[in-house]
């Protein structure tokens, strides 16, 4: 599996014309009214720019303030489109939609959005990062295949030298490396991705001991144990929540 498709996956992004104010995702246009840049951030990028060089707006949901790749984004990112003649063709493509705001414009523009949104979570990879976070991480090519492993696999019994013989790295280099690049160990990081996945989960319905068996726990006390201290709540509180009563979003550790 490749660096993106497993956390993609895991989170519905969605992707709509917002106002200039409350954008996340600004397209501006460049010489001749072809789109030139876009700029991404967090709400109210869009109040940073002149309106009238604004070929349209929207905003990201990325499915949750938890999804790890919204958190590993820089505040403010520029986006030159005049590099790269397949983004400006989506972003053109994207912007006819919204103009002419046609039958089923919304889901067009929608998952055009989401392709520009993995492209640019792409060139952020392959330009690497000098910011310590998941990003550097996925960007170093024997790191990242570690990261992806705990991603796609994030209930077998890990252990660092499983990892690092998958890194491809001395047991000793590996976990020095992983914590400088990434910020965090390798244990820390494997537990934190199997309580987000196992609160996904568990806000969709399922049960609270069959969660625990599938993201490597002995048993439910013990999860329940870890997913208290992670999250503040109990996980049987969180159950359904996506399907019945809504919960409020804890914030991750």
């Amino acid at each position: 599996m490749d660096r993106l498709t497993a956390l993609m996956e895991r989170f519905t992004l969605q992707v709509r014309p917002a106002s200039l104010e409350s954008a996340t995702m600004v397209v501006t246009a460049g010489s001749g009214g072809a789109s030139g840049e876009i700029w991404f951030g967090r709400a109210g990028i869009g109040a940073e720019l002149a309106a009238e060089g604004v070929l349209f707006a929207a905003d990201v949901d990325w499915g949750g303030a938890s999804n790890p790749l919204l958190a590993a984004l820089p505040e403010k990112l520029r986006y030159d489109l005049s590099a790269d003649r397949e983004a400006a063709s989506l972003v053109a493509l994207m912007h006819s939609e919204l103009a002419a705001a046609r039958c089923g414009s919304g889901s067009v523009i929608n998952r055009l959005g989401e392709v520009m949104v993995v492209r640019l979570l792409r060139a952020q990879i392959e330009a690497g990062s000098t910011e310590p976070g998941l990003l550097s991480g996925l960007s170093d090519a024997r790191l990242s295949r570690a990261i992806v492993a705990i991603h796609g696999n994030p209930g077998r019994n890990w252990r660092n030298d499983d990892l690092a013989e998958v890194a491809g790295l001395s047991l000793s280099r590996f976990a020095e490396t992983f914590a400088s690049v990434v910020g965090e160990t390798p244990a820390a990081y494997l537990r934190r991705w199997r309580l987000l996945v196992a609160r996904q989960d568990l806000q969709n319905g399922d049960r609270v001991d069959a969660v625990a068996r599938r993201y490597g726990y002995q048993s439910a006390e013990g999860f329940a144990r870890a997913f208290r201290q992670h999250y503040g709540q109990n996980p049987l509180a969180m159950r359904g929540s996506r399907v019945g009563h809504p919960v409020p979003e804890p914030v991750p550790s």
